[in-house]
């Protein structure tokens, strides 16, 4: 575990029981409210909420669809919060570059306000391209900030307690899925929030 992942699991190991309460919760809420409105989720899809915290975002999907949920998270504090939460779903913890999880399983995977703390972007996103089946799709939603203040918080971001790491502009989170072979890649921007999509030919 590097140090980013140790800060993290420090950090969200506190924050687990009383997330949506917190600062933090309330913040993210509005990153699951916009995924709720972008992803569309099939009847009897597998559904796979990587680094999913508290369930929370399963949990909202769970009110509008039918499907199977999975979900991932390095805390494993955050991950008894979503088994309680969603006690139909399959949840473990770990690193999401590495994910013990079969290949080609998942018809959708989601990231909710969690890609500026993965260490590796790349490993990640090959991770993803092997969970997901051909034609399934992946949703990340992240900050967006302008270019001037990327340029000016980033040097800063990796001393943060909680195992930020980097913010990103779509066009480097596209980039890094496009490496790892994803396609169709597209973004949207919602005042502070970004959602980048891709496809698994």
């Amino acid at each position: 575990m590097n140090k980013y992942e140790e800060r993290s699991l420090s950090a969200y190991n506190k924050k687990a029981v009383n997330y949506d309460s917190s600062f933090e919760g309330r913040f993210t809420s509005s990153f699951k409210s916009l995924l709720l409105e972008t992803v569309p989720i099939e009847t009897g899809a597998n559904v796979l909420d990587i680094a999913c915290g508290n369930g929370r975002l399963l949990n909202m999907f769970a009110e509008r669809y039918r499907f199977s949920g999975y979900g991932t998270d390095l805390s494993d504090q955050m991950i008894e919060q979503a088994r309680l939460l969603n006690p139909s779903m399959q949840f473990s913890a770990g690193s999401c570059e590495h994910i013990s999880l079969p290949d080609d399983m998942f018809d959708v995977i989601t990231v909710c306000a969690a890609y500026h703390h993965f260490p590796f972007v790349d490993r990640f996103s090959n991770e993803a391209y092997r969970l997901l089946k051909k034609g399934g799709k992946i949703y990340i939603a992240e900050v967006y900030y302008s270019p001037f203040v990327r340029a000016l918080c980033n040097p800063f971001v990796p001393l943060m307690k909680d195992g930020d790491v980097r913010f990103y502009s779509p066009n480097e989170i596209m980039n890094t899925l496009r490496k790892a072979g994803f396609q169709n890649q597209a973004f949207k921007t919602n005042e502070h929030i970004q959602i980048v999509s891709a496809s698994k030919p």
